[in-house]
Order: C-alpha cells, then structure tokens, then sequence
C-alpha cells in the first residue's frame, strides 16, 4: 500500500487484497512442499551404523582415566557421518566431550552408559523429544547442545549438573518439563527460534540467561520463579503489553523487547518492578519508541538505566527526564482515562 499513489487507493485496495491471497496461497504450498521434502529426506535416510573405524579416525585428547593409573582419548569428532545408530559407542565409557553434529540421529539412548560425559552437541538430527532418551542418567553432564532437530516439548530432560542447554530451532510449542528438581544447575537456556506463545514453564529459580528471541509469544508469565535471572532476550516476539515483568526478577539487568508491538506508555509501568536492578534495555522496534520524548519518557521509568537501545545514557538525559517526570505521569494519566 505504500507504493500506491493516493489516486489509486481504491483500486489498490482491491489488488492488495488479491495479491495478498496469492500470496498467502503460495506460502501454503511452499510449507506443504518443505514439509513433503523433509518427509521424503527421513525415508530416504539410509542405516548408517557407527563403527570402530570411524570412531578411531575422530578421538583425540588423552588424559588420565578415573582412577589415574591409565590412560584414554576423551575426545571425539563425529560431525557430518550420516550417522543413524549409535550402539557401539556405549563401549568408550572414558568420553567427556562428544560431538555428534549433522547426522540422522533420533535415538540417543547409547550416550547412557557414558557416565563422565561433560559436554555434548547435537545439532542438526533428527531428535524429537526427551522422553527415553536417557539423557538425566548423565550424571556430570554439563553443557548440551540440541540445536536445529524436531523437538516438540521439553518433558522428559533432565541432568542434575546441567549448566547450560541449547534447544535453538525446533518446534517446540509449550514448555514442560523444566523444573528445579530436575535441572537444580541450569543457568543459561537458549529456546530462540521455536514456536512459544507463552514465557510459562520453565521452574528454574537458579537461571541466569534465558533466550526467547524469534518465537511468538503474546504473554509473560512464570516469570516471578526467575528470581535469580539477569538476562531476558524477547526480541521480535508478538508482545504488546509487558505485563508479567515480576518484582521477583531482583537480579534482572538486561532487558531486550525489540522487534515486538508494544505501542502504548502504560505498558511501561510493568518495567517499574525492575527499575532497582535494570542496566540495558532494548526496545526499539517497537510503535512506543516511535513516540516523542521516548527516550526521556523511558528514562523517567528507569532512573537508573545506563543503556537505552544503541545509546549510552548521559547525565544530561538522566537530569531532563527527572525533571520531566510529573509532565510524563500527567501523560499517563491521560492516557489510562481513555481507556
């Protein structure tokens, strides 16, 4: 519609519309083609068994076995062997960093018998859940990547010395499963790039890092369980209110909201509650920070903000906003009589 001239809105209108249906309809076929391509790529997959010869061409890294009278490699590279079966690794009990990155795995249930296993990626298969995978029995397991595989829901994980958990590019639509018993350790969960609608779920008090960017959430909630979180990433999400921004976040200092819709000055009473602990935070790309006086407005909120988007705050900025912090309330005020 923007290219349209004033002119020609009507007819314009019209043809959007058509085109716009054209377009939806090509959209459609394009998923149903991808989705039939994915299909004919797992039928196509052919068994390919892990073997000696493969797992002797990728170990490295000697150390010093557990009782420290012998020797053994701890290290292996298995990127990129259209892998489908991983049975005869459960044989090298001594691994501790794995990488079974870009095969055709679903079933890791093998990693079990693993038991010094302190770092594992994943990425790039076929896995798509937890459930009788087994993984939780990895006692010392402290990182683990499942990045770009076909996992719907989080039940099922756990690991009592996970620290860090990479789940970037599935499908996962509602989280469960995350839970302080089960996951006492985990500090950083990096879930961008699925299909979340909601923040609810994760039960983790000790996380520090949580990353939700490129879902399509619409609500907060359970955040108030994060007490220990210092960085929340929900950059282009479907927000339009910050409702859901806890008191309880006593330890949050960044704050990324770019790219969603949040149009209204209300919506930035909810940042109140962090006002205390909040250093950074990103709202650009969002209709309110089209607004005049934004960054003032904003400012005014969070006295004790140092970076607004790209910018630095300057002590100039900080006193004007100060100043200026009846004439914003009278805004919003205006603004909630409308309503």
């Amino acid at each position: 519609m923007s290219d349209v001239e004033e002119d020609d809105i009507a007819q314009g209108e019209s043809e959007g519309e058509e085109a716009m249906k054209d377009e939806e309809g090509e959209k459609e076929e394009e998923e149903e083609e991808e989705e039939e391509a994915a299909s004919e790529q797992e039928e196509q997959v052919q068994a390919c068994s892990l073997t000696k010869e493969m797992i002797e061409q990728g170990l490295s890294l000697l150390c010093r076995t557990g009782n420290g009278l012998a020797h053994a490699f701890v290290k292996l590279d298995l990127k990129d062997r259209r892998l489908t079966d991983l049975t005869l690794i459960s044989s090298f009990v001594h691994l501790r960093f794995l990488d079974l990155s870009s095969n055709c795995l679903s079933d890791l249930s093998p990693l079990a018998a693993l038991a010094e296993l302190l770092w594992l990626k994943v990425d790039g298969n076929l896995v798509q859940g937890f459930k009788g995978q087994n993984l939780g029995q990895l006692t010392y397991l402290q990182w683990l990547s499942l990045a770009l595989n076909r996992i719907c829901d989080t039940e099922g994980l756990g690991g009592a010395a996970l620290e860090s958990l990479n789940l970037i590019g599935n499908n996962i639509q509602l989280i469960s499963g995350l839970e302080y018993g089960r996951l006492t350790n985990l500090v950083t969960l990096e879930l961008r790039g699925n299909q979340l609608e909601t923040t609810d779920g994760i039960y983790l008090p000790n996380l520090r890092k949580l990353y939700l960017a490129q879902n399509g959430i619409k609500r907060l909630e359970g955040l108030d369980r994060l007490e220990h979180l210092t960085t929340l990433h929900l950059r282009d999400n479907q927000l339009e209110t910050l409702d859901g921004i806890s008191p309880n976040m006593k330890a949050l200092q960044y704050l990324n909201i770019r790219g969603n819709r949040v149009s209204s000055q209300r919506a930035l009473h909810s940042l109140g509650e962090v006002a205390g602990t909040l250093r950074v935070l990103v709202l650009m790309e969002n209709p309110v920070a089209d607004g005049e006086d934004y960054r003032l407005l904003v400012l005014s909120r969070l006295p004790a903000l140092e970076r607004l988007d790209k910018e630095e705050v300057s002590s100039d900025e900080r006193a004007e906003a100060k100043e200026r912090l009846g004439e914003f309330e009278n805004e919003d005020n205006s603004e909630q009589d409308e309503y």
